[in-house]
């Protein structure tokens, strides 16, 4: 078996699409991935975050808002940016293989009914495809 592939998921305050997009690959596929998240500015994670995975059946149980910092000299495999903001605000982000950029509206902000499980089911979809993709290509 190949080592897994690591992945950061990056968006500004680490609050809401990260920690969901972790979550995500967690559940998707944790033998070929390990998933971490990280905020330019983190705070802490949105209950409402929290409410979306659980309601969906995605395990929440150990996510926590993290700094960018905590992963500073460490390399990734991908590098996904879930918010256009991120990338722009700090130079110092890990070093990775490949930086894909993922925007999704930030669920607080969002006009959307039901917001945070609307982007919560957006992000899983983008995942679950990034998953079966990258396991196959990476992972042969």
């Amino acid at each position: 078996m190949s080592e897994k592939l690591r992945v950061l998921f990056v968006c500004v305050a680490n609050d809401s699409r990260s920690p969901m997009a972790e979550a995500s690959l967690r559940l998707i596929d944790s033998e070929h991935f390990e998933a971490h998240s990280a905020g330019i500015q983190p705070g802490t994670i949105n209950p409402r975050a929290i409410e979306a995975l659980e309601h969906a059946g995605i395990p929440a149980s150990g996510l926590r808002s993290k700094s960018i910092d905590e992963y500073v000299g460490q390399h990734f495999d991908y590098l996904i940016d879930l918010c256009d903001k991120s990338s722009s605000e700090s130079q110092q982000l890990p070093s990775s293989e490949e930086v894909l950029m993922w925007n999704f509206v930030d669920p607080a902000t969002s006009d959307q009914p039901d917001p945070f499980r609307h982007t919560l089911q957006e992000i899983h979809e983008r995942v679950r495809m990034f998953a079966l993709l990258k396991s196959k290509a990476d992972l042969g």
